[in-house]
């Protein structure tokens, strides 16, 4: 698959919930390995669950970079866990990619992830950063012009149906329907949603 355009910054200075819907068919390219985006989760600074929502600190401050700007952070002190900033400047808001469909660098994934089956992969925010390489160094770059990048679906690709659903892995509101996931992945992380499908 030849590389595609990157995402304009204007494609992220949305709201948040709106880029995670539409992000799912993208894909994320870091060096020779590359996904499709199969899984995201919206955080904003308005809820609890996001880091933002403690208003600016030294950790938080990517998230009140501008729109386009990658936030990786380490999740339980092991997995380094990929974002993508959103909104406006003046607000805290980001999409967290949760899980990709490989496509491009199989051998690579493998090599660092010492698995062989495909679907296990990126099946999980800490599994796909750790298959394509992606560590804390990322954090605060452009996924507009890399090294990590995010790039409009494939010409020609099928589209994806996209269901909706509450997150997982958090404790806080935990009610809000901002994870979205394409239908039937087997790529998609546990637990699976067995959800309505929404709108493009």
């Amino acid at each position: 698959m030849n590389p595609g355009p990157g995402l304009p910054a204007e494609f992220y200075a949305r709201p948040v919930v709106a880029v995670a819907r539409d992000l799912v068919g993208c894909v994320v390219r870091h060096g020779t390995t590359a996904g499709r985006i199969v899984e995201t989760e919206a955080y904003h600074d308005s809820e609890p669950a996001c880091h933002a929502f403690a208003g600016l600190t030294p950790r938080t401050a990517t998230l009140f970079a501008g729109p386009g700007t990658a936030y990786v952070y380490r999740s339980y002190g092991i997995h380094a866990l990929l974002n993508a900033v959103c909104e406006d400047e003046a607000t805290g808001a980001a999409v967290l990619i949760r899980a990709l469909e490989p496509l491009e660098g199989l051998e690579a994934m493998r090599a660092r992830r010492g698995r062989g089956e495909v679907r296990e992969l990126c099946s999980g925010p800490g599994k796909l950063t750790q298959a394509l390489g992606i560590g804390l160094e990322r954090n605060a770059t452009s996924l507009v012009r890399g090294p990590v990048r995010i790039e409009a679906p494939p010409v020609g690709a099928p589209g994806l149906e996209i269901v909706a659903g509450t997150r997982i892995g958090i404790t806080r509101a935990v009610e809000l329907p901002w994870r979205f996931c394409a239908a039937g992945s087997p790529h998609v992380s546990r637990p699976r949603p067995a959800l309505s499908p929404t709108a493009r």
